[in-house]
C-alpha cells in the first residue's frame, strides 16, 4: 500500500477510531466527583447519568455509595423518571418524599436495589447543549435546606460537564486531523485540507472551529519564529481573558 492510499484508509477510520482516543483519567475523575458529592452532602448515593448520542436514553456512567454496582451501566428511556424530567426541563429539582412524585420511576429505582426516599438533581449541561444529570439519593436530612444544596451540587455538575467537553473535543481534533491528513495526501497542503473539512462540519458542533484553528497553526508552522511568537501570545491574552470572565449557562 502506498502512502496516499495509507493516508486514506487512516482518514476512513477516523470516525470509528476517533472517540476512543480519549485523556486518560477522565472516568477516574468522575467518579471521584460522585464520591466527593455523596461525602459531602452525607448522602447515600450519588449517579451521573448522560444522554446517549442520539439522545433516546440516559446511561448511568458513574455512580457512588447505596446501589453504585447495580446502577452503573443501566439505561432508561431519556425521559422517564426524574432523571428524565431534568435533562427534558433543563431544570434543577428537589423531592424530600418520591413515594408521592408521579414522576419517580420506581421500577428503574428496585432494579438498583435501593429505592431512595428523597432525591435532590441537577442537569449536566453546556451552553450548547444538555449533556446529562447528576442525581443525590438521600442526602443527611440534618443538613439545611436543599435550595443551597442545589446549588453546590450544580457546582459539581459543571465540572463534570468540563470534563465531559474536553474529552469530546480532544475525541472531534483528533477525528478532524485524520480527515485532513487524508484530504492533505493528493496535494500536501494540510492547512487549505483543515480549511476544507471545517466547511463540511455542522455548526452545532465544536469541530469546526477546531479544525479552523488547527489550520491556523498549519500556516503558521510555515512561518517564521517571530510569527509564532506574536501567535502565541494573542493566545495567552485570549485564554487569560476566558479564566477571569465568568461562565454563563443557559
Amino acid at each position: 500500500m502506498n502512502p496516499e492510499d495509507l493516508l486514506r484508509e487512516l482518514g476512513q477510520l477516523a470516525t470509528s477510531l476517533g472517540p476512543a482516543v480519549r485523556p486518560a483519567g477522565t472516568d477516574e475523575l468522575l467518579r471521584s466527583l460522585t464520591e466527593t458529592a455523596r461525602q459531602l452532602f452525607g448522602a447515600a448515593a450519588c449517579s451521573l447519568a448522560l444522554l446517549s448520542p442520539d439522545e433516546s436514553e440516559l446511561v448511568y456512567t458513574v455512580a457512588a455509595g447505596q446501589g453504585a454496582a447495580d446502577v452503573t451501566g443501566m439505561r432508561i428511556p431519556a425521559a422517564q423518571g426524574i432523571a428524565g424530567w431534568v435533562v427534558q426541563s433543563g431544570q434543577p429539582i428537589a423531592i424530600t418524599d418520591v413515594g408521592s412524585d408521579p414522576r419517580f420511576s420506581r421500577h428503574a429505582a428496585e432494579q438498583t436495589g435501593y429505592v431512595p426516599r428523597a432525591i435532590l438533581a441537577v442537569p449536566v449541561e453546556t451552553r450548547a447543549r444538555m449533556l446529562g444529570v447528576i442525581s443525590l439519593l438521600d442526602r443527611d436530612p440534618q443538613r439545611p435546606g436543599a435550595e443551597r444544596d442545589m446549588t453546590l451540587l450544580s457546582l459539581f455538575a459543571d465540572q463534570a460537564a468540563l470534563a465531559l467537553t474536553s474529552v469530546e473535543a480532544f475525541s472531534d481534533l483528533g477525528q478532524v486531523l485524520f480527515r485532513a491528513a487524508a484530504e492533505a495526501a493528493g496535494d500536501g497542503d494540510l492547512a487549505a485540507a483543515l480549511t476544507r473539512v471545517a466547511s463540511t462540519l455542522p455548526s452545532a458542533n465544536t469541530s469546526p472551529d477546531l479544525a479552523e484553528l488547527a489550520a491556523a497553526f498549519a500556516t503558521l508552522a510555515r512561518r517564521g519564529p517571530a510569527e509564532r511568537r506574536l501567535a502565541l501570545a494573542v493566545l495567552r491574552d485570549v485564554a487569560d481573558y476566558a479564566k477571569e470572565r465568568p461562565s454563563r449557562r443557559h
